[in-house]
């Protein structure tokens, strides 16, 4: 397992606390792993999932520290989506 999936796993659970996410969704981190989140929150995985978001290394992290607005990071093609953009949106709001 990679540390950024190791450490981003951690700092989503902490974002999230006891909310969770309604649904399920992955973030594919590029040459790193996917994180999976749901309503008992994140974990390392990939499975199947409502709405997949993918991004470099770079790019995701940028987001988890808040130094990037994931509707920017789509905006400009940093992010991609796929599945459910109302789910994508939720999550955004996890996020941030």
């Amino acid at each position: 397992m990679s540390d950024v999936i190791d450490t981003a796993v951690a700092a989503l659970n902490e974002k999230m606390g006891d909310g969770g996410f309604s649904g399920v969704a992955k973030f594919v981190v590029e040459d790193e792993g996917a994180i999976m989140i749901d309503g008992d929150g994140a974990r390392a995985g990939d499975e199947d999932a409502d709405v997949t978001l993918t991004a470099s290394t770079d790019t995701f992290k940028a987001i988890l520290d808040g130094e990037m607005n994931p509707t920017a990071a789509f905006m400009t093609g940093k992010l991609s989506v796929d599945g459910d953009m109302g789910k994508a949106m939720a999550l955004s709001s996890v996020l941030g």
